[in-house]
């Protein structure tokens, strides 16, 4: 037996490490009871605002979706150079009160710019957790506690359906006019979600600051870069920052942003939504317009992230499975009210634990199976993401052309275990692909994919399709809201093509970081 000092890879975590993780798993909760409680809310709030299923998917996608994502770009690059708990807890802060505003909504409007507020507080989520996880845990241990933290993405939308189903059937009962200020029961359901949120802020705010792995250096000016980072994603300050690396730069970031507006104006024609394809459009371009900015400014990182197919592909592989998990999560309380007649307050119960348990179990076994598997193959973690893709197909077909509801409750289960199983997975591939100093920026370029692809398309495909699959009753459209979920299948052929590749890169661009990165 050696005698000699334990390497920090080989030493297990302390107990203030599983603690930490505990804190963050009720983050991550509440993070997407906020985000989630809007598809128990769905249909009382389609009725209520006079909105078709396309527009209650931008609401659930698509307006949350990109401000999150754009967000969550210069969010990760401060979660690098600053303090990663005062950040959080202060986003936590600002998504828990814009949830509580979207109490106040009157409006398909209103209730967009709540959604985008919120999305905005909770792009801190993703980059500070990953970054303070990925520094309290060792190597060997890291897949598994970034599942057991990505749980909270099951409970918290497991939860959200239980809450809202219970807050708007109470309040409607009591107040069948509408209650105090005239609010209804989904926007009394938003008050009573956000408003504890702002007191797990202070709790968030007690937790130490690790050190980086490493010893990776912060900038001394961690606001001035993070201003300029900003800067560079926000249009119409893209141009600025594009103007500033010359004019090729300034020449081709207008050229893209031609290209973005042009087939947002063709899709708007298509499909008659115009905050969908215009938000898409917009996030798309600022993405771009960072990524170039990025190239210029840290182009190790760039390399790393941006430059490397194997990231790309893992990335894009996993969206397409969270684009078929998000579409589910959003609309099968809708569909199991509208389309098999079920009760709210019965169908929230079942679909409420059947998220959360089938979520934490597909999370927890494949973060476990990921590790077993990688420390057997270089590319093992990437043979979980595909389970992820293929072993929901059959349920999905099942679940939603029965018209049994014990059936469709057994198959939505498996369909959310199975895919469950990939998040930690892809989580922690990208997280071995980058460096100790770019975790934070390489989190949120993963949550790019996961959101721009998997949130803000999946509950909107769906929701688009039912119309365009719908009929018009009494002059009023009315979805096919099976047509519309079933289209999710069309989706895995396409991330199958991504992670077949990615397993075949990942060994090489794993084992050439340094090099590739021009780091000494």
């Amino acid at each position: 037996m050696s005698d000699g000092p334990i390497h920090p890879d080989e030493r297990p975590a302390s107990g203030y490490s599983w603690y930490v993780l505990g804190v963050l798993v009720v983050v991550y909760i509440l993070n997407f009871i906020d985000r989630q409680i809007i598809s128990i809310l769905a249909v009382d709030i389609k009725a209520d605002l006079q909105l078709n299923d396309s527009q209650m998917g931008f609401l659930g996608g698509a307006a949350f979706a990109v401000f999150y994502a754009l967000f969550g770009v210069p969010l990760g690059r401060l979660a690098d150079n600053w303090h990663r708990v005062r950040l959080l807890s202060i986003g936590l802060a600002l998504w828990s009160a814009m949830t509580a505003l979207s109490g106040f909504a009157r409006n398909q409007v209103t209730l967009s710019f709540a959604r985008m507020g919120v999305g905005i507080g909770e792009a801190t989520a993703g980059p500070t957790a990953y970054s303070l996880i990925s520094d309290y845990f060792p190597k060997r241990q890291r897949a598994t506690a970034l599942a057991i933290y990505s749980s909270g993405l099951y409970l918290g939308g497991g939860v959200s359906l239980l809450i809202g189903a219970s807050i708007v059937e109470a309040w409607n009962r009591a107040y069948p006019g509408g209650g105090p200020l005239g609010l209804v029961g989904w926007q009394a359901a938003f008050l009573a979600v956000g408003l504890p949120g702002l007191l797990v802020a202070l709790w968030v705010a007690s937790l130490r600051e690790p050190p980086r792995e490493g010893g990776a250096k912060r900038s001394p000016q961690p606001f001035r870069e993070f201003l300029v980072d900003l800067s560079t994603i926000v249009p119409p300050f893209t141009l600025i920052g594009a103007w500033r690396r010359g004019p090729a730069a300034l020449a081709v970031n207008l050229a893209f942003a031609g290209v973005m507006a042009a087939i947002a104006w063709a899709m708007v024609g298509a499909t008659g939504n115009l905050p969908q394809w215009s938000s898409v459009a917009l996030g798309y371009y600022a993405v771009f317009s960072w990524a170039s900015t990025l190239r210029a400014r840290d182009p190790a990182t760039f390399r790393l992230i941006w430059g490397t197919p194997a990231f790309l592909c893992t990335t894009l592989g996993y969206s397409l499975v969270s684009l078929a998990a998000y579409a589910l999560a959003f609309w099968s309380a809708p569909y199991a009210e509208v389309v098999l007649g079920l009760p709210k307050q019965q169908l929230a119960f079942v679909l409420g634990a059947n998220g959360a348990i089938a979520g934490f179990l597909g999370v927890i076994i494949g973060g476990r199976v990921a590790d077993a598997l990688r420390a057997r193959y270089p590319s093992g973690r990437i043979l979980v993401i595909v389970f992820g893709v293929v072993a929901p197909i059959v349920p999905i077909w099942i679940g939603y052309t029965t018209p049994n509801a014990t059936l469709f409750y057994a198959m939505n289960f498996l369909a959310g275990m199975f895919g469950a199983a990939a998040l930690g997975a892809a989580a922690a591939t990208t997280q071995d692909l980058v460096l100790p100093r770019m975790r934070g920026t390489a989190t949120a370029a993963f949550f790019l994919g996961a959101t721009l692809v998997g949130l803000a398309f999946g509950p909107y495909m769906v929701g688009q399709i039912s119309d365009m699959a719908g009929s018009r009753v009494d002059g009023r459209l009315v979805g096919d809201l099976r047509t519309g979920i079933l289209s999710l299948i069309a989706v895995a052929p396409i991330a199958l093509v991504l992670l077949f590749y990615a397993y075949r890169a990942v060994p090489a661009a794993e084992a050439t970081i340094r090099e590739r990165s021009g780091e000494a």
